[in-house]
């Protein structure tokens, strides 16, 4: 019995001591996170100035790419080389102290010396990626659209051309994007590259930016867009070459769904849509003008041997002319109800506007009093 208690005094005292050690070691644990916050608290509080301090004055944007898996410690030390942060150890301390320490996001970032530490963390941990802001407006066919990337975001002209017309179809996009294996086997892009005002990442790719035009275009041409096509009659590709011509031959919006109407009733009729734009596409790029799309046309140029010159074909062309807007392609799918045959640009007004007719007699008796000219249709 006396070895029997003594065995239990030990075990008792042994899970006592156990215990005390657990607890001091739980003790010194807290008092070392403690500590460690304290510290780092009094580091910042001390170099609080330099902190907000950049590390210098020129303000020329510079380049700095954080690739995945970079840790603190790297990303600090490449912003000390390029001059951007002056103490690495105080930039480390202080994405430690927000707790960003595997927040810092991979990405090509445009930084500035006259940033502070606070400024430059908090950019990396958001992600703000360096981008370029490229703007495309309506009515701009393919060559046109691949000259504003490259004047607005440098992507080569050639390049965008390239895959736009055919390099998607090497990249089998009609499984990505449903719409396109509905387009002609050997249509390009165009007419889907939708305008719209872009970001793209600094060093975007040709496909980087069809890829978001594309998509753009997937998104705002929605199913019930798409459904009243099909209720006037056309099909995706039917409607958006429509639209492209209504895009080029409009200027007000509240005329949009009235030039629609004017070509609707003259596809019904079988008569020729005489589209001016159809022709200064088929014609191309004017060297002697610098335009792709010739100002003046002659009669002559209404002879030119093109499937696009609706003048000498009946029927929509083989695909779109441009890029139409929103604001067309809902033109197309809601058309005005007129009896509208004809129109031309009223001379008497400066905002672009036309004036419509039923007969030819009427449009001619409007073409007489606007001194001639082409006339369109």
């Amino acid at each position: 019995m006396k070895h029997a208690s003594q065995a239990l005094r030990q075990r008792r005292m042994s899970r006592l001591v156990a215990g005390l050690v657990l607890s001091g070691l739980s003790l010194l644990a807290t008092l070392g996170c403690s500590l460690e916050s304290l510290y780092l608290t009094w580091y910042l509080e001390s170099h609080a100035q330099a902190l907000e301090t950049p590390a210098g004055t020129d303000a020329t944007p510079v380049e700095l790419t954080v690739t995945p898996g970079m840790g603190v410690s790297e990303i600090a030390a490449a912003l000390y080389a390029r001059g951007l942060i002056s103490d690495a150890e105080l930039f480390r301390r202080y994405v430690q102290s927000r707790g960003w320490d595997t927040a810092l996001q991979a990405g090509t970032y445009s930084l500035q010396a006259t940033m502070t530490i606070p400024e430059i963390a908090l950019i990396l941990a958001e992600g703000k990626v360096a981008e370029q802001k490229v703007t495309i407006p309506e009515g701009r066919r393919l060559e046109e659209v691949a000259a504003l990337l490259e004047a607005q975001a440098s992507i080569p002209a050639a390049d965008f051309i390239a895959f736009a017309r055919t390099g998607w179809h090497a990249a089998d996009w009609a499984a990505r994007y449903s719409f396109l294996a509905d387009l002609p086997a050997e249509a390009s892009l165009e007419g889907y590259l939708f305008p719209e005002t872009y970001r793209l990442p600094l060093h975007a790719t040709a496909t980087d930016a069809v890829e978001l035009m594309v998509a753009q275009f997937d998104t705002r041409v929605t199913p019930d867009l798409r459904a009243a096509f099909a209720d006037q009659g056309l099909s995706l590709h039917q409607a958006v070459t429509l639209a492209s011509i209504v895009e080029r031959e409009a200027v007000l919006d509240a005329e949009r769904p009235v030039i629609a109407s004017v070509y609707y009733n003259r596809l019904r009729a079988g008569w020729t849509l005489s589209a001016c734009p159809t022709v200064q596409y088929a014609l191309g790029y004017r060297a002697d003008e610098a335009t792709w799309w010739k100002p003046q046309l002659y009669y002559s140029d209404l002879e030119v041997d093109s499937p696009y010159n609706t003048y000498r074909h009946v029927g929509l062309p083989p695909g779109p002319i441009a890029s139409p807007g929103l604001a067309s392609l809902q033109a197309v799918a809601y058309p005005a109800t007129t009896d509208y045959f004809f129109f031309m640009v009223e001379c008497d007004h400066t905002d672009g506007s036309h004036v419509f007719a039923r007969t030819e007699e009427e449009h001619m008796a409007n073409f007489a009093r606007c001194g001639g000219g082409i006339i369109s249709p």
